[in-house]
């Protein structure tokens, strides 16, 4: 379940437009679960994450303390969002 007044996992190193790119995903992620958000839109919105985000490892922590302050994995949203590759991400298909 969602919780309120969270704060994005951010590294303070990371340039203006590194941020952009990372703080456009989480807030697709949080739309995928909370309204309607295509494969697609959320694929471009993980690419330009991964361009700023290149480590797994950094991923899955970046994903982890995410998914701890807000209630949302991006580990299953990007699996089923690349499964899929188009359409509509149904809430039922990556929700625990």
């Amino acid at each position: 379940m969602m919780k309120e007044n969270y704060n994005y996992p951010l590294n303070p190193e990371w340039t203006t437009d590194e941020l952009i790119l990372v703080v456009n995903l989480w807030g697709t992620l949080e739309e995928t679960y909370e309204k309607k958000v295509t494969a697609e839109s959320f694929l471009k919105a993980y690419a330009g994450f991964k361009t700023v985000v290149k480590s797994i490892g950094e991923e899955r922590e970046l994903g982890r303390d995410f998914e701890e302050a807000s209630g949302y994995s991006l580990y299953h949203v990007a699996k089923q969002a690349r499964a899929q590759k188009t359409g509509i991400l149904n809430r039922k298909d990556f929700a625990k």
